[in-house]
C-alpha cells in the first residue's frame, strides 16, 4: 500500500500562515529564558506523573538521589557517593550536606527514607512503585547516610533511583499531605506559580547544591499548537522550546535564527492492546495483527521518516536487530493464516490516543486503520484531551491504544511495572506471563553485564511472541531555540535538565 500524507500538507500549509504572520506576543523579561510548549503540565506531583509534560516540569523543580547524563551514565543529584555490597543487596548513599528544599530546609535521611515509603505505600499510587519493591528496610545511621537493605539482589534499582518519580520530597510535606499541592523541591528551579494549560513560571534556586544556574528563571507558555510555537521562535518572542511533532521540527534548520537540537531518544511508540478483552485475549489474533502491520510504512507516513522500527529493548545497551524479531516484516499472508487459524472473522475495536501527545498519535492510528483493515479488522479511532487519556490509559479502559511511553537506560526499570506479576501498571498492560515474570526476575538479580544482555534478549523475544503490545518505532526529542542561546545538551531520555547550563547572549 502506497501512503500520502495530507497531514503533512497541511502541517506545512500552516506552519507557511503562520510564520507569515504575527505571532502572539509574549512577555520579555530581561536575563529570563523565554520558554513555549504545546502540552502543559497535568499535576505536580512527582512520585505520580506518567505524562511527559508534567516529568519535564518537575525535572526542573524536584531531585532524586541520582540522575543520568546525556550519554546515559549515573552521576551524583542529592546524593554525591553511593556504593553496592558485594552481594548487590545493601545500597548505600551519602547525601550532599548542601541539599536544601527551597522552604529552606536540609534535605536529610529522613527525606529520603519517608520519600521511599510513600513510594512503596499502596495508597500513594506511585507510578514507580514496582521498582523498588526488592527494598526491604531503610537505615538511616548518621545524618548524611541512608542505607537501602534489599530483599534480593537488584542492581538496576540505580538507574530507576534516576527518575523523578524517585523523587526525594520532605517528609514534613508527605505529614502535612501537601505534595502534589505545593511544589517544594531541591533543585535548580523554584517553581513560582502554574496556571495550568496558560503559563509556568520559575526562579532560580539560589540554595541549589549543583552550583548556579545561568538564568533567573524561567516563563515557560503554553501556545495553542507547535506552528504558533515555530512563529513564536521566528518572531523572537520564544527563547527556547520543546518540540515533539517532526513535521514541524524538520522546518527549524530553514530558519537563519533558530537552532534545532536532535537527539534519538528511548522512548517508544507502540500499539498497546488489551489482551484481557476478547478477541484480543487470542493470542493468534494479537500474532496476526503484529504480522499485518507495516512498522517502517507508518515510520515514513506518520513520523516524515524521523524515526526507526524498534523492538521493545530501545536502550543501545541491550537493542536487538528488530528484523531478527517475530513477524517484524510485514507478512499479510502469514497474518491471515493467523486470523483463520484463531477462529475471529473480522472485528472492530476502538483505538484511543492522546491530541497531541505525541503530535503524531493520530496519523499513526491512520495508518493501523488502514493496515489492520487487510486482515478484517475494523479500527475506530478516538482520540482524547491528554489528562482524559491518561486517566484512561492508568485504568487500562481501552481496546487499543496508541501510546508513546518513556524509555530507560536498563529493561528492567522500563518493564518491570507492566510485564511482573507485582507490577504496579499491570492495568494497564492487562497481561500476566510466567516466563516473562521469570526472566525480569533473573534480569533484576543477574550482576553480570552479559548474562544480563542474554536474559533480557530472550524477554524481548518471547515478549515480542507474545505480543500483548504491537511496538512500531522511536524517534528523535527535539528542542529549539534563538541562536542567542547557548549550553544546552540534550539527553536520550528528553530531561530538559540540561537548562540548568543555558545562557542567554
Amino acid at each position: 500500500m502506497n501512503w500520502t500524507n495530507p497531514r503533512k500538507l497541511m502541517t506545512g500549509l500552516a506552519i507557511a500562515t503562520a510564520l507569515s504572520t504575527a505571532a502572539v506576543a509574549l512577555p520579555v523579561e530581561a536575563a529570563t529564558l523565554r520558554m513555549a510548549w504545546s502540552q502543559d503540565a497535568t499535576g505536580l506531583d512527582p512520585h505520580k506523573q506518567t505524562a511527559f509534560p508534567s516529568i519535564r516540569l518537575l525535572e526542573l523543580v524536584y531531585e532524586p538521589l541520582v540522575r543520568l547524563d546525556p550519554d546515559l551514565n549515573v552521576i551524583p543529584a542529592i546524593a554525591t557517593s553511593w556504593e553496592f555490597a558485594p552481594d548487590a543487596k545493601t545500597l548505600t548513599f551519602k547525601l550532599d550536606p548542601n541539599a536544601k528544599f527551597t522552604n529552606g530546609a536540609q534535605v536529610t535521611p529522613a527525606d529520603v527514607k519517608a520519600s521511599f515509603e510513600r513510594i512503596l505505600n499502596e495508597e500513594t499510587a506511585a507510578a514507580a512503585r514496582s521498582n523498588f519493591l526488592s527494598i526491604d528496610t531503610i537505615d538511616t545511621p548518621d545524618d548524611a547516610t541512608v542505607v537501602f537493605n534489599l530483599k534480593t539482589a537488584d542492581v538496576p534499582i540505580l538507574v530507576a533511583m534516576a527518575t523523578i518519580n524517585a523523587a526525594i520530597v520532605p517528609a514534613s510535606e508527605i505529614t502535612a499531605g501537601t505534595i502534589g499541592t505545593e511544589a517544594i523541591g531541591s533543585g535548580p528551579f523554584k517553581l513560582d506559580s502554574w496556571e495550568p494549560n496558560s503559563r509556568e513560571v520559575l526562579s532560580a534556586n539560589a540554595d541549589w547544591a549543583g552550583g548556579d544556574v545561568k538564568v533567573d528563571g524561567i516563563t515557560i507558555s503554553v501556545l495553542p499548537d507547535e506552528t504558533a510555537i515555530l512563529a513564536s521562535l521566528r518572531a523572537g518572542q520564544t527563547d527556547f522550546a520543546l518540540l515533539n511533532d517532526p513535521l514541524v521540527a524538520t522546518m527549524v534548520p530553514n530558519e537563519p535564527n533558530l537552532q534545532l537540537n536532535r537527539v534519538a531518544g528511548l522512548a517508544y511508540n507502540v500499539l498497546q492492546l488489551n489482551p484481557s478483552r476478547p478477541p484480543m485475549d487470542n493470542l493468534k489474533v494479537r500474532q496476526a495483527m503484529s504480522c499485518a502491520i507495516n512498522r517502517q510504512e507508518i515510520v515514513d507516513a506518520a513520523l516524515a521518516g524521523e524515526g526507526k522500527v524498534t523492538g521493545p529493548l530501545t536502550m543501545p545497551a541491550f537493542a536487538q536487530d528488530p528484523s531478527t524479531l517475530f513477524c517484524y516484516e510485514q507478512d499479510l499472508e502469514k497474518a491471515k493464516q493467523l486470523m483463520a487459524e484463531s477462529g475471529v472473522t473480522g472485528f472492530t475495536a476502538k483505538v484511543i490516543g492522546a491530541t497531541g501527545e505525541p503530535p503524531v498519535a493520530a496519523s499513526e492510528a491512520q495508518v493501523l486503520q488502514a493496515q489492520l483493515a487487510e486482515i478484517g479488522i475494523n479500527l475506530e479511532i478516538e482520540m482524547m484531551e491528554l489528562n482524559v487519556y491518561v486517566d484512561t490509559w492508568l485504568a487500562g479502559n481501552f481496546d487499543m491504544a496508541v501510546a508513546q511511553n518513556g524509555g530507560r537506560p536498563d529493561p528492567f526499570p522500563m518493564y518491570n511495572r507492566y510485564f511482573t506479576k507485582d507490577g504496579n501498571l499491570l492495568k494497564v498492560s492487562n497481561f500476566v506471563d510466567d516466563t516473562l515474570d521469570t526472566l525480569m526476575r533473573e534480569g533484576q538479580a543477574e550482576t553480570d553485564p552479559a548474562k544480563r544482555v542474554e536474559i533480557f534478549h530472550k524477554f524481548e523475544n518471547h515478549l515480542v511472541e507474545q505480543s500483548p503490545w504491537l511496538w512500531l518505532s522511536t524517534g528523535y526529542g527535539y528542542t529549539a531555540q534563538l541562536k542567542t542561546v547557548s549550553g544546552f545538551v540534550p539527553s536520550p531520555t528528553g530531561t530538559l535538565f540540561g537548562l540548568t547550563e543555558v545562557s542567554i547572549q
